[in-house]
């Protein structure tokens, strides 16, 4: 009988978001994969939790993959964690929850920190509908078509970055998506030094530089396109309207009625100016 992949979320900062039940589930696989084993080793130890651990990241996930799901064939049971977080998301694991999938393995998620969510929560944009971006291509030509992309996307928008890259990205977004614009850039949250700036992208691109180099990994929470406003209809072009209606047979009370349903002025104020236009 094949074993079961569980996906556990792990603190992104503070090792007191961990769960109960993630450190059961951790205490009680056969073995962990991981994205990097020396970081989960540091979490293992602070637990006292003695497992083996392979390593699973994104440059080994193939062949690493594939022995992992011999394994959960053979029978054994592997907690999947990544450095922060919940693993599949913007993450390698997401390849082995598919090969498990596919293969008919049982998956089970033990929920964690999320550091989208958590900036987002933080961010004070709207979050009711959010567009989560993960990482930008380091590549021009994709890079510049994921932001072609997303010029008129209307939700929050969530893009994960590392400090070395932060300056172009913030200029990138401020190119594509204008220098007014919102966004919050979140640092180091649940640690000690925990910090969100809320500004423009204007503001936040003029922000680092060689004097002000950004440090931590960053989640950006940028505000989504504004709602354009519907383009008001002249009072001629409603009155041409109602013209246009009588022309087609309607009375006079009867054009200005689909007119106001068509332009959104009311009847009577239709009715006044057609009868002025004459």
């Amino acid at each position: 009988m094949p074993g079961k992949l569980y996906l556990v979320g792990t603190p992104i900062g503070n090792l007191g978001d961990i769960s109960p039940r993630a450190l059961r589930t951790l205490e009680e696989a056969d073995f962990i994969a991981a994205e990097d084993t020396r970081v989960t080793l540091r979490l293992l130890n602070h637990f006292n939790i003695k497992k083996p651990l392979v390593s699973y990241y994104e440059h080994n996930s193939k062949r690493s993959g594939a022995r992992i799901l011999e394994r959960i064939l053979a029978g054994e049971s592997c907690a999947l964690v990544t450095d922060a977080g919940m693993p599949s998301v913007s993450d390698p694991g997401e390849d082995l929850a598919a090969r498990c999938a596919e293969a008919g393995v049982e998956i089970s998620a033990v929920p964690g920190p999320s550091a989208a969510v958590t900036a987002l929560a933080l961010s004070a944009l709207p979050s009711g509908r959010f567009t989560f971006e993960g990482f930008l291509s380091t590549s021009g030509k994709s890079r510049r078509e994921h932001l072609d992309s997303l010029r008129g996307e209307k939700r929050t928008m969530l893009f994960y970055e590392a400090p070395h890259k932060l300056a172009r990205t913030l200029c990138d977004l401020r190119d594509a998506f204008g220098g007014e614009r919102r966004v919050a850039l979140c640092r180091e949250m649940t640690k000690l030094h925990e910090e969100v700036l809320r500004t423009t992208l204007g503001e936040a691109a003029a922000l680092y530089g060689e004097d002000n180099p950004p440090r931590g990994e960053f989640v950006l929470v940028v505000a989504g396109a504004p709602e354009e406003a519907a383009p008001e209809q002249s009072a001629a072009g409603a009155v041409a309207r109602v013209n246009e209606l009588r022309a087609g047979g309607k009375s006079l009370k009867e054009a200005c009625r689909i007119a106001a349903e068509e332009t959104g002025f009311s009847k009577n104020e239709l009715y006044g100016m057609a009868l002025n236009a004459k």
